[in-house]
């Protein structure tokens, strides 16, 4: 026997995207659905957690939810800069009660949250136009039908795919990571390291989140190497090359692993009736595997958006187009860049990285933090040609110059 629930909105994923989705769509007077695999909101943390005080302000989400960052260490393997701050920017959150935050957020506007709850197909109306999922839990089948659905399903897309809309990534990230106790760390300084020793095609971190806590782990850029990250991630511990070799002891408490895209957005991010946000939709910034700002920002924008055209009676591609057009022209261009500067990285030697270094260090801490959260165009781009004159030569911004020249797709 199938159970059947009928919503005006369905979210497929209860990440930040689809709490922050369900909980816009809710604010309308809408009633909303959303619909997790897990056991628990945030039960599989996915993500290192990097995000800027600035947005985390914005979104709402408590200061001790999140450890201050002011100091930037970036190492190659025979050199490094350091940037700091005077007044911390960056944030590394404690993801599983952000997420948790995010839910009872969502709970407080009268969501229903649905978990251990796996979408198993779509159903379509008798138009042929997406009307809900199929879906089991616990041996039970279930059928949620709904005037819209907004796939926030993460990297898998899962209702996009069903659908046939979407093509699987050919190219992301492979990220492992634990959080861990260590004797010593500077809890106001994030670590970033690049070249062969770290990773062979990606880079590896240390995001400390308090007194003794941090989160360490290293990516890999897919199908650039076949290496497997949660064994390269155990050999580095083991080999403890600089500047993990200064925390003393390193004991992991809990594992972590996530896939990202590498490809930019989707070309397309809307259909009849659907809504593609987060993972799903390709918004992440690949310099830091940061993508939880955009997450919740187009997750709020989509359940806007999508809630008002429920409330109009038409949900149509033509009815979204909207939150496309303007999540395009706010992000695209700027994650088109960041795709391109991070393919040339995957492909640098150990020397390279070491003069990539060197001009790190020549930039000013905002001017490097632009980059790190791939906050650039055009404009910005022609600032640095003129307070680094020399910058303008190298190969690295001349890619995010024509990158910023880029027309969105």
């Amino acid at each position: 026997m199938t159970r059947n629930y009928n919503y005006d909105v369905l979210v497929v994923g209860g990440g930040p995207a689809g709490l922050s989705a369900a909980w816009s769509s809710a604010k309308k007077g809408l009633s909303v659905a959303v619909i997790e695999r897990d056991e628990a909101i945030g039960q599989n943390v996915r993500t290192s957690g990097v995000t800027w005080i600035k947005e985390a302000k914005s979104f709402g989400i408590p200061s001790d939810y999140y450890n201050e960052i002011s100091n930037y260490a970036f190492y190659s393997p025979n050199n490094y800069v350091l940037k700091k701050s005077e007044v911390p920017q960056a944030a590394v959150l404690d993801v599983r009660k952000t997420y948790q935050f995010l839910a009872y957020q969502a709970a407080s506007e009268g969501v229903d949250i649905f978990l251990r709850t796996s979408v198993t197909d779509v159903i379509k109306n008798e138009k042929g136009k997406l009307s809900g999922v199929k879906a089991t839990s616990l041996k039970e089948d279930l059928t949620f039908n709904s005037k819209l659905v907004i796939d926030a399903s993460g990297f898998y897309s899962v209702v996009g795919k069903s659908l046939g809309i979407v093509l699987p990534w050919k190219r992301f990230g492979a990220g492992a990571e634990y959080e861990a106790y260590v004797d010593k760390i500077d809890s106001n300084t994030w670590y970033l390291m690049v070249g062969s020793q770290y990773s062979p095609a990606g880079y590896a971190w240390i995001f400390p989140l308090g007194k003794n806590k941090v989160r360490i782990g290293v990516g890999v850029g897919k199908p650039n190497s076949q290496v497997d990250a949660s064994k390269l991630l155990n050999e580095l511990l083991e080999r403890k090359p600089k500047p993990l070799n200064d925390l003393g002891r390193i004991v992991p408490v809990e594992f972590h692993y996530g896939l990202i895209p590498n490809e930019g957005l989707r070309q397309s991010t809307i259909d009849d009736n659907l809504i593609l946000v987060g993972d799903s939709a390709g918004q992440a910034n690949p310099l830091v595997l940061e993508g939880i700002r955009y997450a919740i920002e187009f997750g709020r924008a989509a359940g806007r958006i999508g809630g008002e055209a429920v409330i109009q009676g038409d949900t149509s591609k033509e009815s979204l187009k909207s939150y496309e057009e303007t999540m395009k022209k706010a992000i695209g261009s700027k994650i088109a860049a960041a795709i391109k500067v991070q393919y040339r990285w995957l492909n640098l030697s150990d020397q390279e990285w070491d003069k990539e270094i060197e001009i790190m260090d020549e930039l000013s801490t905002e001017e490097f933090l632009d980059f790190i959260k791939a906050n650039f165009g055009t404009t910005d781009m022609l600032k640095l040609a003129i307070h680094h004159p020399k910058l303008a030569l190298r190969q690295l911004f001349q890619i995010m110059k024509n990158s910023g020249n880029d027309k969105e797709t």
